[in-house]
């Protein structure tokens, strides 16, 4: 029993999905302290009002990918033919659905196989797939893995957007020219082959997928910052700073990246919706990460052509996914309102 309770080995994926977590808390941090004379909390009360439901949403999927997190070895009983061994950090979804595998198919709630017609070992709410394995088992185990996609690759492609964009555009010259130059050549590149041979390239793993996305995908913002840090530099209240002699990061800290703000917002919601659906695109060319949605996709394709239909092996995955993205942009357009600051004038 005490094997049970105590910690054991923890996957990548919790200390991956702790450092996104941590990162993002320093982000919005930095950001508060550096907007700390607007009135930032009025504005978040307003997105909850407006965007209850989403974020609860929102939360319980992160709930889910946090029982899906945590791990550790032993402690329960495991019979011959469970879907994860005794011997493999488990987590707590692991633990509830560590019931043994059925032998084929299986619709919703049946008791019975679909074809065979074998008595199965318990009742599934989402059915089975053609390995026996609980839909809604992966279902829920899907989330982890597009929230880690979504939130990890975001996290580096911003910041790399940011850093060329805003370089590019306030300094100008030489520099502009080197950055745009890199910029128009990944861009003149086609994003899928140049995907699929840097997942190729550095290996099949989580992390892999979220460093191969993020270089494939922060050339877009870097174009937005920096056309947006060009108009910024030559407001009243940067020319003013520089005549002053503010030095070039300070100003950058304090007048350039605050009113970028609300294309950071914007910019994440979108980021993480075209990051999960590559994922996606990457599964069904079987090049994806183990355990997501898309996979659970591509590995039902084929069974949308039998007769009779087999639906419940894709619907769950393509629902899970719809709602996580039609939440977060929801949420995301909410909070665009309330940062951009030519929308806050408007509504005031």
């Amino acid at each position: 029993m005490s094997e049970f309770f105590s910690p054991g080995p923890v996957r990548d994926a919790l200390t991956s999905s702790v450092i996104a977590l941590t990162v993002l808390l320093l982000a919005v941090i930095a950001i508060i302290k550096v907007r700390k004379d607007e009135p930032l909390a009025a504005g978040f009360a307003e997105v909850y009002r407006r965007r209850r439901f989403s974020i609860a949403v929102l939360v319980l999927y992160c709930f889910v990918a946090l029982l899906d997190s945590i791990a550790w070895v032993g402690g329960g009983s495991v019979s011959e033919g469970d879907l994860v061994s005794a011997h493999e950090a488990r987590s707590v979804i692991d633990r509830v659905f560590s019931r043994p595998r059925e032998r084929g198919y299986s619709a919703p709630l049946a008791d019975k196989e679909f074809y065979e017609g074998s008595p199965l070992a318990a009742r599934h709410v989402l059915g089975t797939n053609v390995l026996g394995e609980d839909v809604l088992y992966l279902t829920l185990k899907g989330a982890r893995v597009a929230l880690l996609i979504g939130a990890v690759t975001s996290l580096i492609t911003i910041p790399l957007a940011l850093f060329f964009g805003v370089l590019a555009g306030y300094f100008g010259g030489r520099l502009d020219d080197i950055i745009f130059f890199i910029m128009s050549t990944l861009a003149s590149m086609p994003g899928v082959l140049l995907l699929v041979a840097l997942v190729m390239a550095l290996g099949q793993g989580t992390l892999s997928v979220c460093i191969a996305l993020g270089v494939t995908s922060w050339v877009g913002f870097a174009r937005l910052t920096r056309g947006e840090t060009m108009k910024l530099r030559q407001v009243d209240y940067v020319l003013a700073a520089r005549s002053l002699g503010v030095r070039p990061a300070r100003i950058i800290l304090r007048h350039i990246i605050p009113n970028l703000l609300h294309l950071i917002v914007i910019t994440f919601v979108l980021l993480f919706s075209g990051l999960v659906l590559s994922e996606a695109t990457l599964s069904w060319l079987g090049i994806g990460v183990g355990g997501s949605w898309g996979q659970m996709i591509a590995q039902a394709k084929d069974e949308l052509s039998r007769d009779p239909l087999i639906w419940w092996n894709v619907v769950p995955a393509g629902v899970a996914l719809f709602a996580l993205l039609l939440c977060l942009n929801l949420v995301g357009d909410a909070l665009r309102d309330v940062l951009d600051p030519r929308t806050r004038r408007l509504r005031a």
